[in-house]
């Protein structure tokens, strides 16, 4: 965007001097020496710059005869002289102006927006809310709304503020400024050192953890040792990473399993696309060097996403491949939204298929004390087991469980909120059996499973699968839980024949 503003104003007779403004959080002299590793990054104790104060610009010097200010009834006889304006809808808008709720501007109500000062008077409010003094109307109105803000310990902040940061009405080192000089106020003007108050808390992690995932966007970017170029796509304000490869054909999209990234799909997205389609693969929401913000995550919250994903970025139907937990979230989003999938791959997919009456309500979660402590445990166990874990899903091949592969699960199991993530573990609903979910795409799923898997009963599936879903076309390979990564010739062959297949359907159908 700057080169093509740069080279459109150079022609002129006396071309402006371009100067980026630049406005860190943290004090940043170059994002290829930021390392991977949050631990490590947290170790640099970089400075953080301060919140700029408000421009100013100087007054015109130009003379104008600006005329008479139109008062309100000028501009009602004007609205009633207009054909097409009724008198009744300019009420209306009077009526609406005076009702609309200042501080909250969204649809729902819970979303901070309106003018700067607005805004931080609001954050104010909530810095103090546990204070117990100063009420006034900002801190009513952020009390109204915390009950349901707060859906999990600290998910308040994002829920209220999100938006404003993500529109620049807020910046997130103004809203680090606030907190820790309220955090000084409310301690005779020294840190407290036995931690801060819990909307404080809330506040600094947040922004600090956005600051993290947007300096790892940008770096990712940037980097010279990657197969193919890394994109950034925001969702509901969250920097979700993902990659596309591949110049016609079919679109196909690649969706990786629990504690995975589009990176697993490593040696499958180049060769899909040399088949002649383009490929997708994204880093979903909580993973990789996706954003992993402080909410309950769901398998729907997930299926929303790669709805989105298909219609903001794809911007066609597209061929689903999920592994493990993917492929059962390819499945929701085939269930609830089937003109956004022309065809299903399954592999080594979560989900039970079994004979059904009728399909059972899922209730809202939401997070408890023990999927917490859970949570913390299982973390703690799974990066000191983690080589021996997943060697154990690659029975046929352990050779790919290579030094890179592990490194980056273990990269991502030190960022902030992989915890969070983690406890949807403990809260997952996978009750709806994969035969009820494909109703309707007989014909167009294909089911790839490794018979080794330490997983789940992969004879069993099949057995299943056979017996309750007719029309599904099975594969069955010598791998264990993730076939797409230790046998990717032999998954890359069936996929893209799997894809010609179909496409051939299509053009004998589109023909008659």
């Amino acid at each position: 965007m700057v080169g093509v503003v740069k080279d459109s104003l150079g022609t002129m007779p006396s071309a402006p001097e371009f100067v980026l403004w630049r406005t860190p959080f943290y004090d940043v002299k170059s994002l290829k020496g930021i390392p991977d590793s949050y631990n490590d990054f947290t170790k640099l104790r970089l400075p953080i710059t301060m919140p700029l104060p408000p421009a100013t610009f100087s007054g015109s010097a130009m003379e104008l005869d600006w005329g008479p200010m139109p008062t309100f009834d000028d501009l009602k006889e004007f609205v009633n002289a207009n054909p097409c304006k009724m008198q009744e809808s300019w009420t209306s808008i009077k009526v609406q102006s005076k009702s609309r709720d200042k501080v909250f501007v969204t649809t729902k109500g819970n979303s901070l927006g309106g003018q700067r000062s607005t805004v931080l008077n609001s954050l104010g409010a909530y810095l103090r809310y546990l204070d117990g003094e100063s009420r006034d109307d900002f801190w009513q109105k952020v009390h109204e709304r915390m009950p349901y803000a707060e859906g999990r310990d600290g998910a308040s902040f994002n829920t209220l503020f999100g938006s404003a940061l993500s529109l620049g009405i807020l910046s997130r080192r103004r809203v680090y400024f606030e907190a820790i000089k309220h955090d000084k106020e409310r301690n005779c003007g020294f840190l407290s050192p036995f931690g801060s108050g819990a909307t404080i808390s809330a506040a600094v992690d947040s922004v600090c953890s956005m600051e993290w995932y947007w300096l790892l966007a940008l770096k990712s970017q940037i980097s010279d040792d990657r197969r193919y170029h890394i994109r950034i796509w925001r969702w509901k304000g969250y920097l979700i990473q993902y990659t596309v490869v591949g110049h016609e054909g079919p679109a196909i999209l690649l969706v990786h399993g629990f504690g995975a990234f589009l990176e697993h799909y490593r040696d499958n997205i180049g060769r899909i696309a040399e088949g002649g389609n383009r490929v997708w693969a994204i880093t979903i929401l909580g993973f990789g060097k996706s954003e992993k913000p402080n909410i309950v995550y769901t398998e729907l919250l997930w299926s929303e996403m790669l709805r989105d994903f298909i219609l903001e970025v794809v911007g066609e139907p597209v061929h689903l491949v999920g592994n493990s937990i993917g492929g059962y979230i390819i499945a929701i989003v085939a269930r609830l939204w089937p003109a956004l999938a022309n065809s299903i791959v399954l592999i080594n997919s979560g989900g039970e298929v079994i004979p059904y009456s009728s399909a059972p309500f899922t209730k809202e979660r939401k997070t408890s004390g023990a999927s917490w402590l859970g949570a913390r445990f299982l973390l703690f166990y799974l990066r000191f087991q983690l080589k021996d874990i997943v060697q154990n899903c690659y029975p046929n091949k352990t050779e790919r469980v290579d030094s890179w592969l592990i490194d980056e699960m273990l990269r991502a199991s030190y960022d902030p909120g992989v915890a969070v993530v983690l406890e949807s573990v403990f809260s997952f609903n996978l009750s709806l059996p994969l035969n009820y979910l494909l109703k309707g795409f007989e014909e167009k799923v294909l089911i790839i499973q490794g018979m080794r898997d330490p997983i789940s009963n992969s004879k069993s599936k099949v057995a299943m699968i056979k017996e309750h879903s007719d029309g599904f076309l099975i594969k069955e390979l010598d791998a264990g839980h993730c076939p797409h990564d230790e046998l990717p010739e032999e998954v890359n062959s069936i996929i893209c024949e799997w894809i010609v297949t179909l496409s051939s359907k299509r053009l004998v159908v589109s023909y008659r």
